[in-house]
Order: structure tokens, then sequence, then C-alpha cells
């Protein structure tokens, strides 16, 4: 087996940590890349995605880049969309990036909009 990155080992210990007290609650995922950062509610259990939003979408497009009023704007429509399908709660699920910057400000946005984690 092929020895993992730093960012794996983190990713992958953050990941169990979720597994362990999400409850049957769906998780919210954050990627983020150099230019955009990405979003997206998640059902484990039905292997679906509830609600996705990111810097490419036409809502959020305005505040596009890799700035944290972009990723700010990507929360506040990811929360109203999970809304819109049915989710208040949700497990936050960071992976692998530190929380601050673009992921905290995602994260804070969301909460704002009304979803509990």
């Amino acid at each position: 087996m092929a020895k993992l990155s730093l960012f794996d080992r983190r990713k992958r210990r953050v990941r169990t940590a979720l597994r362990a007290r999400a409850a049957g609650k769906p998780r919210l995922s954050v990627h983020r890349s150099g230019k955009h950062i990405y979003a997206q509610v998640i059902d484990d259990a039905a292997g679906k995605t509830l609600a996705a939003a990111s810097t490419l979408d036409k809502d959020v497009k305005a505040k596009t880049g890799a700035t944290s009023e972009a990723a700010a704007a990507v929360g506040k429509a990811l929360a109203a969309k999970a809304k819109k399908a049915g989710v208040s709660a949700v497990v936050f699920d960071r992976g692998g990036f530190l929380f601050h910057g673009r992921v905290k400000a995602l994260a804070d946005a969301a909460r704002e909009g009304g979803l509990e984690f």
C-alpha cells in the first residue's frame, strides 16, 4: 500500500471522526482549490447529493474568485438550497482543509443561512 500524504491522512482522520458522530445527519463537504470553492450536502446512507453550490454557479458568479467573500456567498447559497431540500442539520466535513479563511467563512455563512452543525 502506498504511503499517504499528510493531507490525505488528515482527510481520512476527519472523515472517520465524522462517521462516529454523524448519527444519520447529512454531511456538508467542502473542497477548496486555488481559484474556486465548492460545497455540497451529501446523504451518505443513500449515496446522493442533496444540495450543492460553488463559485461557478450563476447566482454566485458575481463574487467569483478565491476570496472569503465568495466563500461566504457560496455558504449562503448552499444553506438556501439545503433548506429547500428539507435539510436543517448537517455535520461539517472540512475534508482535510484547515478551519480558517475561506473554509471558515463558508461555514459561518451556512450557519447564518440556517444550517445547524
